[in-house]
C-alpha cells in the first residue's frame, strides 16, 4: 500500500509539473506505466512461490530501469527514481544477492547512459547510482536481519520442542523409578509377610499353636505397617537417604534376624564414604530381595553379608546355605515369575552395575557391584 501510495503521488506530482520537452514528456509516461506494472507484477509474484524465483526479480529489474531513466528527465517525473532505489531495497531482502545487484545494475545503466548522451551533471550520474546501491546495501542488511531472526525462531522453537521432550522423558523415567519403589518395596514387604502368615497357618493347622499363631500374626501386622510406610516413601520419591548404606543394611539384618530367628551377619571393607543416593539405594533393595529371598528358599540357614568399599566401585554380596537341597529346587529364579532377580539386574544396569546371582557348592551367592565417582567426599 505504501508503494502505491508513493506510485500515485508521484504521478499527481508529475502532471502538475511536467517536463517542457515533448520527449521527456512521452520518456517520463512511458517509465510511469512501466513501473506502474512492474509494481503490480511484483505485487502479484509473491502470492505464487514457482513463480517468484524468477519473476520477482524481473519486475524489479523493470522499476529500477524505468525508475533510473525518468530520472534523467526535467519536472517531478524525476522523482520516479524512489522506485529505483525501492526496487534495489526490495531485491536486496527478498532475492538472493546476484539478483539482487542486477536490479541495481539495471536501475543505474540508464542513468549512466542515457546521462552521458544528454549531458547530464556529475552529481547527477554519481548522486542518484549511489541512492540505489545505498538502497541496495540496506535491504541486504535487512535480509540478514530477517534470516537471524528466522533462525533465532527457528532454535527457539527446536529448543522448546527438546524440552518438551525432555519434560516427557524427564516424567517417564521418573515414574519407571517410582513403579520398580513400589515393586521393590511391594516384593520384600509381602515376600515377608507371606512367609510370616504361611508359618501362622503351619502354627494352628500342624501343631495347635495359638500364642505362638499369635504371635506370628502380630509381628505379620507390624511387618504390613513397616511395608506401608516404604510404600509411601516410595511414592513421595525420596531422593536421599538418612542413614548411611551400612546402617540401612544393619537395620534390615537386624528386622531379618528378629523376624526368622536365623543367624545373619553383615560386615564391611574399606573406609566408608558417602555414596549417591540412587547407588545406596539400589544396593539396599538388592539386600532386601537377596534376604527375602534366603528366607523364601532356604528357611532356617545362616546368611552372610558383606559390603565392600572399593576406590572405584562397591560391592554387596549376600551368601546362604542351601538347606541341603539341590540349587534346582531352591534357586530363587525358580520361584513364580522370578522377578526379583530381574528387577535388581535392572537396577544395576541403570547405573552401569552387574548383578551375579547362582550356587556356589552348598551355598546360593547373590553379588552386586556398582561403579562409583572417585571424587566422592569420604566419610
Amino acid at each position: 500500500m505504501l508503494r502505491f501510495s508513493a506510485f500515485a503521488l508521484v504521478g499527481i506530482l508529475a502532471l502538475i509539473d511536467p517536463p517542457h520537452s515533448a520527449a521527456q514528456r512521452a520518456v517520463q509516461i512511458a517509465a510511469f506505466a512501466a513501473v506502474g506494472a512492474a509494481l503490480l507484477a511484483s505485487v502479484l509474484v509473491t502470492e505464487f512461490p514457482h513463480y517468484r524465483t524468477w519473476g520477482l526479480p524481473i519486475a524489479l529489474g523493470v522499476m529500477a530501469a524505468a525508475g533510473g531513466l525518468a530520472s534523467l528527465t526535467s519536472g517531478k517525473g524525476q522523482l520516479l527514481v524512489v522506485f529505483a532505489g525501492i526496487a534495489a531495497l526490495a531485491a536486496g531482502t527478498d532475492t538472493e544477492l546476484p539478483a539482487a545487484v542486477a536490479v541495481a545494475v539495471a536501475g543505474i545503466l540508464p542513468i549512466w547512459i542515457a546521462g552521458a548522451l544528454t549531458g547530464a551533471t556529475f552529481a547527477t550520474l554519481a548522486g542518484y547510482p549511489l541512492l540505489i546501491v545505498a538502497c541496495l546495501s540496506f535491504g541486504r542488511n535487512r535480509r540478514a536481519y530477517r534470516v537471524q531472526a528466522e533462525q533465532s525462531a527457528a532454535l527457539l522453537e527446536q529448543y522448546q520442542r527438546l524440552r518438551a521432550e525432555q519434560r516427557r522423558a524427564d516424567v517417564l523415567d521418573e515414574r519407571t523409578r517410582i513403579a520398580r519403589e513400589i515393586h521393590d518395596v511391594l516384593a520384600h514387604s509381602l515376600g515377608a509377610l507371606g512367609i510370616q502368615i504361611q508359618a501362622a497357618k503351619a502354627m494352628l493347622t500342624d501343631h495347635r499353636e495359638v500364642d505362638q499363631a499369635v504371635d506370628a500374626l502380630a509381628t505379620a501386622q507390624r511387618m504390613a505397617a513397616d511395608g506401608l510406610a516404604e510404600t509411601r516413601r516410595a511414592v513421595h520419591a525420596l531422593r536421599v537417604d538418612t542413614l548411611s548404606l551400612g546402617e540401612e543394611i544393619s537395620a534390615v539384618v537386624a528386622t531379618h534376624r528378629q523376624r526368622y530367628h536365623v543367624p545373619v551377619t553383615f560386615e564391611t571393607s574399606g573406609p566408608t564414604r558417602a555414596l549417591p543416593p540412587d547407588v545406596s539405594l539400589a544396593l539396599l533393595r538388592a539386600a532386601q530381595e537377596a534376604l527375602v529371598n534366603a528366607a523364601k528358599h532356604a528357611c532356617g540357614q545362616p546368611v552372610a553379608i558383606r559390603l565392600d568399599y572399593g576406590d572405584t566401585s562397591m560391592r554387596l554380596s549376600v551368601v546362604n546355605h542351601l538347606n541341603g537341597a539341590p540349587p534346582e529346587a531352591t534357586s530363587p529364579s525358580s520361584s513364580a515369575g522370578g522377578y526379583g532377580l530381574t528387577g535388581m539386574r535392572e537396577r544395576l544396569r541403570l547405573l552401569r552395575g552387574t548383578l551375579l546371582a547362582g550356587p556356589r557348592d552348598d551355598e546360593w551367592a547373590v553379588t552386586a557391584e556398582l561403579p562409583i565417582a572417585q571424587d566422592v567426599t569420604t566419610g
